[in-house]
This record gives C-alpha cells, sequence and structure tokens, in this order.
C-alpha cells in the first residue's frame, strides 16, 4: 500500500528572498536535522537573465533503523536526489526528491514548494507532499514503512523549526532585507544581499512572525483559512482545530481535498478522530453521513424544524451556559421524562428529530464558543441527572427507540460529545447501561463520569468539570436552571396514524415501533406471530384511546388466511383498519385453541404482557369490541358493561400497540412498565413452571 503525506500551507511572514537565504544555509550540511549528514551539488545552471536557478544535489542520510536491518540491507547510509529549481521572477522554488538507494525496492518521491503568500506579497508559502512505496525489502516490508514514515514524520517537524532558526541567525547578522530580481539591465544584480542599505537593521524578528520594516500589510490577528483553493493553513488549524501531528494534518487535507466540496474543517476532523485517521475508513463513513444528511435534509433542520408545544413541556434537557472548559453544557434531566409517554404523543420520527436538532445546536455553539474563548473547542458537554429513573424508562420499546437514536447519532455525529456527566444514578441504572452501552462507540464510553447518590458533590466531582456559579439549583448549586421538570404526558395526547407527524418533511425514521387500529363492532383487529421454536416469549404493549376492547391469544397450527379488512358495517365510520384473521367458518377448540382468558381492557388503561409459548405453529393476537354480554335466565348484564356500551359514542374503538418476539433464553432481566416495575414484561410468568393451559402475564396500569 502506497503512504501519502500532504502537508497544510505552512506560512513563514517574511519576504522570499530573505526565506530563499535563509533556506541555503542548511547546505552542504544542517545540524539542525542530525540524520542529515551532508550533501554535495552533482549539477548546476542558470539561465541567461538569471532569473532561474537550478542545483541538482546528492544527499546523505543515517536513517534511525535497527542495526540488524542496515546488516540485513547492506547499507550504512541512504543517499536522495534533491533537485532545485528557483525561480526569482516568478518568486517561487520547486523541490523534487527521490531516493537512490534501494530505488527498485522502496520508491521514495517528496515535492516542495515555497511561494509567496497571495494575500500578502510579503509572506512566503510552504507546502509539501510525498509518497512512499515498498514493493519488496527482504520480508521486512512492515517494519521498514514504519521506519521511515516515523523518521519522516520527524523531520517535517523540524523543518519549519530550521528555516526560522536560520531566519533569526539571518537578522542577528543585520540582514533583513534582500531586494527582489530584476532583469541585467537593471541597477541591481539578481541574488546579491543587501546589509540595510535599503532598510535600515531591524530587531531580531521572533517566531511568532512579526514583520520586518518594509511590509505593506499588517498581519491578521486571526489567522483564517487561506483564501486560494482548497488549502489549509497551518497556524488556522491550530488556532481552530487544536494540535494535531504531521501525519493527522495529512489526512484532515488530503480527504478534504477529496471531497471537492467546502466541508467545514472540523466535521472533517471529526469523522477522521472517529476512525483513528484511517483515511479510507473516515472517508467512507463521511460519504455515508454526507448522503443522509442532503437525503434528509438535515443542514436546514434548524432553520425547518419547530418543536411540537409537547416537546417544550415534556421533554426535560437544554443549554445551560458551558462547562469549565467552555464546552457548551447540555442538561438532560432523564429521570423526570416520561419517556414512553413522548414516545406514544409525539412518534419516534419527533424524538429523532428533536435529538438531532439538539446536536446541530451544539456544533453551531462550539464554533461560537471557539471565536469567544480564541482556542479551539470542537465538542459539547453533557450532564444527565437520572433521579427519579426507574423501569418505567425500561421497557422494550423504548430501549429499542433509544437504540435507534444512538446508531444515528454516533454515525452522523461522531467525536462531538466531549464528556458526560451522569449524577444520581440510582440501583437500576446498571440494567440500563448493560443494555446501551455495547451500542456506543468505545472512545464515547471512555468520556463517562458515572456517579451515584451524592458523590458528585465535593472534590472530584462535578465542581472539577462545572464553574460552581452555574450548577443548576436542582443539583445544590445556585443558578436557576430553566430545563422542563417533565412529568406524565397525558394519554389523551397519544396519537394514533390518524393524526400524521410533520407529514410536510421527509421521513426520518421509516419503521414505526408503534402501530394504531381501529376496532369496529363485530370485526376484530388480529395479528398472526409464527413461532418456529417452542421455547419463545410473545410480548405486547398497547393503550386503549378510544372505547372498550377484550384482548385474547389463540394458537392454531394451522397458518390464517391473508390478512383482510373487514367491510365497515351500517352506521360505523369508514375507513377503518382493522385486520381479521380467523376465518368465520373455524371452530374454536378444533381448529384453535385459546391460549389465554380474555382480557377487558377499558378506556385509556395501558396493557403490558407476555406469553411463553409451548408448541411452534400460529398465534393470534386479538381485540375486538367489548360490548354486554347477553342475558341468560335471569341474570343481568352487569352494571359497568352496561355503562361502558351507553359511554361507547361510536361502533369505532382506537388503540395504538406493539409486539415483539424473543428467544425464551434473552426474555429475562427484559423491562416494560411504565408505571410498575412488577410488569409481566420484566419477569417469566410464574406458570411457566405449572402445567397449567395459560402460559402468560399481562399486567395493567391506570
Amino acid at each position: 500500500m502506497v503512504q501519502k503525506y500532504q502537508s497544510p500551507v505552512r506560512v513563514y511572514k517574511y519576504p522570499f528572498e530573505l526565506v530563499m537565504a535563509a533556506y541555503e544555509k542548511r547546505f552542504p550540511t544542517c545540524p539542525e536535522i542530525p540524520v542529515f549528514l551532508g550533501s554535495e551539488i552533482l549539477h548546476e545552471s542558470k539561465s541567461d537573465d538569471g532569473a532561474i536557478h537550478i542545483i541538482e544535489r546528492s544527499c546523505k542520510l543515517n536513517v534511525d533503523a535497527p542495526r540488524l536491518l542496515k546488516k540485513i540491507a547492506g547499507v550504512e547510509y541512504v543517499f536522495f536526489i534533491q533537485k532545485n529549481t528557483v525561480n526569482w521572477k516568478e518568486r517561487t522554488l520547486r523541490i523534487e526528491a527521490h531516493n537512490e538507494t534501494f530505488a527498485n525496492r522502496v520508491v521514495v518521491l517528496e515535492t516542495c514548494s515555497y511561494s509567496v503568500h497571495p494575500e500578502n506579497e510579503e509572506w512566503t508559502c510552504f507546502e509539501q507532499s510525498a509518497s512512499l512505496d515498498i514493493k519488496s525489502f527482504f520480508g521486512f516490508e512492515s517494519t521498514v514503512e514504519k521506519i521511515a514514515m516515523k523518521q519522516y514524520t520527524s523531520n517535517i517537524k523540524r523543518g519549519k523549526e530550521v528555516i526560522e532558526h536560520y531566519l533569526k541567525e539571518l537578522i542577528s547578522q543585520g540582514i533583513t532585507f534582500i531586494p527582489r530580481w530584476t532583469p541585467p539591465s537593471g541597477a541591481h544584480g539578481a541574488t546579491k544581499e543587501q546589509t540595510g542599505s535599503s532598510c535600515p537593521p531591524a530587531e531580531p524578528i521572533s517566531p511568532d512572525g512579526t514583520q520586518c520594516p518594509g511590509s505593506s500589510d499588517t498581519p491578521s490577528k486571526e489567522p483564517q483559512p487561506l483564501a486560494f483553493t482548497d488549502k489549509l493553513d497551518a497556524d488556522y488549524i491550530e488556532r481552530y482545530l487544536g494540535q494535531l501531528t504531521p501525519m493527522q494534518e495529512s489526512c484532515l487535507i488530503r480527504l478534504r481535498q477529496w471531497l471537492q466540496e467546502t466541508h467545514k474543517d472540523e466535521h472533517i476532523l471529526r469523522f477522521l478522530r472517529a476512525r483513528d485517521f484511517n483515511i479510507d475508513k473516515a472517508r467512507e463513513m463521511l460519504c455515508q453521513s454526507l448522503s443522509w444528511r442532503k437525503q434528509y435534509q438535515v443542514d436546514y433542520i434548524l432553520q425547518s424544524w419547530r418543536p411540537p408545544a409537547l416537546l417544550d413541556e415534556y421533554y426535560t434537557g437544554g443549554w445551560h451556559y458551558q462547562d469549565r472548559d467552555g464546552r457548551p453544557l447540555y442538561i438532560l434531566r432523564l429521570g423526570q421524562m416520561d419517556t414512553k409517554g413522548l414516545v406514544k404523543a409525539l412518534g419516534e420520527e419527533s424524538l429523532l428529530r428533536h435529538v438531532l436538532s439538539i446536536n446541530e445546536e451544539g456544533q453551531k455553539r462550539c464554533e461560537e464558543n471557539t471565536n469567544l474563548f480564541g482556542r479551539p473547542i470542537t465538542s459539547w458537554t453533557c450532564l444527565v441527572d437520572l433521579e427519579g429513573l426507574n423501569m418505567r424508562h425500561l421497557w422494550r420499546p423504548g430501549v429499542k427507540a433509544l437504540l435507534r437514536i444512538i446508531e444515528v447519532v454516533e454515525d452522523n455525529y461522531p467525536e462531538t460529545l466531549g464528556r458526560l456527566l451522569i449524577v444520581r444514578a440510582p440501583r437500576v441504572f446498571p440494567v440500563l447501561w448493560t443494555l446501551v452501552s455495547p451500542f456506543i462507540n468505545e472512545n464515547t464510553r471512555q468520556k463517562f463520569l458515572i456517579y451515584s447518590g451524592n458523590n458528585y458533590q465535593g472534590p472530584g466531582g462535578l465542581v472539577d468539570y462545572v464553574d460552581k456559579e452555574v450548577i443548576p439549583d436542582f443539583l445544590g448549586g445556585e443558578c436557576m436552571c430553566t430545563v422542563p421538570e417533565g412529568g406524565l404526558v397525558p394519554k389523551s395526547l397519544y396519537q394514533t396514524d390518524e393524526e400524521p407527524e410533520n407529514a410536510d418533511h421527509i421521513r426520518l425514521w421509516t419503521e414505526t415501533i408503534y402501530h394504531s387500529a381501529s376496532v369496529l363492532r363485530g370485526a376484530p383487529h388480529e395479528i398472526v406471530v409464527e413461532i418456529l421454536e417452542g421455547e419463545s416469549v410473545i410480548t405486547w404493549d398497547f393503550d386503549i384511546l378510544k372505547g372498550d376492547v377484550v384482548f385474547s391469544l389463540f394458537h392454531s397450527k394451522r397458518a390464517p388466511a391473508t390478512g383482510h379488512k373487514e367491510a365497515t358495517l351500517p352506521g360505523t365510520s369508514a375507513g377503518g383498519d382493522n385486520v381479521q384473521l380467523i376465518d368465520r367458518t373455524w371452530v374454536l377448540g378444533v381448529d384453535y385453541s385459546r391460549m389465554e382468558s380474555p382480557l377487558v381492557c377499558r378506556e385509556g388503561e395501558s396493557i403490558q404482557g407476555s406469553h411463553v409459548t409451548r408448541w411452534p405453529g400460529f398465534y393470534i393476537l386479538q381485540w375486538k369490541m367489548h360490548g354486554p354480554l347477553p342475558c341468560s335466565g335471569t341474570t343481568l348484564p352487569r352494571v359497568d358493561d352496561v355503562l361502558a356500551s351507553l359511554q361507547v359514542s361510536s361502533h369505532k374503538c382506537k388503540l395504538i400497540y406493539y409486539y415483539e418476539v424473543l428467544a425464551s433464553k434473552d426474555f429475562r432481566g427484559s423491562m416494560s412498565s411504565l408505571e410498575s416495575c412488577n410488569s409481566g414484561f420484566s419477569q417469566l410468568s410464574g406458570a411457566t413452571t405449572s402445567s397449567s393451559q395459560s402460559q402468560s402475564s399481562s399486567h395493567l396500569s391506570r
């Protein structure tokens, strides 16, 4: 594999002619670069007018390699051929170098250039690119590659320091100005150094880039990316992106050039960091993310997304100043949030879109804080308060939605989380962590700090990461926090398919965890689940939004007919979406059998349950409208049934439901209930060890 390197643009805030004088001082030897043992000129030529000067040198290097490898290779030193072409008229220097030693086994190519800064002619730009291709090397290809890249990286770091060293030496000698080249008919020679006749001697110029006298422009106060093509300035990288190794800089620049579009450098850098600067993996990840952003118009989410009023009231999260490192601080009171109610009232689409808008806002705030504090801030801190967290947060549909959101964020917003502070973690937290942590990137998991009880108070706690002045009041601080306190979402706000969520945009979440159904009088809604292995667990979770229904579970060895929608009866509402599977010709006890006693579910109730299957076959979940039982003899209908029938204003009931099939070995520890930790979803039914026909457990919460 060919290793490549591309440097950012390094800027010397000195004129080109002065930088060239400093560069020539590197020859024939350079004590500042220990591996450079010396050089000799092989060929030299000049154009008639003196504008072009070409020098070809043989350079001797002492590569820091194991003695054994040098002995096997049969060489002590490595020789390179370097060709320098300086154009005094254009004020450019092009350097081309290639290895002479082992040229048939290893190919090293390097190109460097010095040129005038396009925005300030008194400054000089330097760029460097190289490639390494090891075809064969006595079976030590991998070792040689590592040695070569290590050696090259070390020399790159020293390159700028060496030029600045010789610039200081020139200035200390009083050489602060060298006139530009003029044609032979001019008054001055081409390269004769002047020692102050055109410019009075100046104080030594410090490495921070103070300009020499005679410069027409003043240096910029804030480094900015160079305005020409897609090149990056090394000072800009350090100021806005942070300290990077030469190879990390190279990966950033190469990936930026490959994109051939305008993308924020900090955005590209996040993907490189997420893939440990493996440019191929980072490019693949970034391309998938860019395609995703374009497909779902995520770039415009901050302008187009308006959170529903329900989120403003019940979503317990918000931005709150910044941490000690200047990172934007986001507070999430997860323990106070009715996650189940939000999923059922808003749907997964709205929650995902809201989380994405938070991430987009976080990146925007990072940019603002970078400018505010004068240092790179590329990530934000999240403070999660888990007081109130209990089993209601751990029901399977919610965990499923959470994992999906984590997956989307991990794929498209890598390395945006700088630190996650989790406080007041209850005993149930390890269960949630066990479910969620495998889906979180290892680099991200290392940023988690978890405190149980009141351990977050005092040294080693929040005060180490957040200033006392901004610690929220509900965590013992003095700062008033405007994050909503949450609470239970009213069931009257739960959503059905008849109330489409945000239909004016492309959906980010194609599947739906909760489905809705209408149950008509005389036409139940039914779902079939095929079980291939006897020991499986069917789980369900549903809410009755309108009317009363009866829930039952049946088993059949025969596959029911393809689901069909029943025709609406006279006087009923049109457009029902109920599906009936049990054929009217089927006989209970012959064609199919009942696995559950009928469960009457009243309007407004939430039901969670599970059934451990004993036989393979087809299991049918059925919801049908509940009505008063017919009279038999002197038996009168129950008062509750009569009242219920009077309250039904139409011949249609509504419900939202979720179901899932689990292997029995995966079932223990699964969590479900919204209001009770004793839900049948969280434990196997005691009946599983008995000979009773009912192998289920259902839980009802009002």
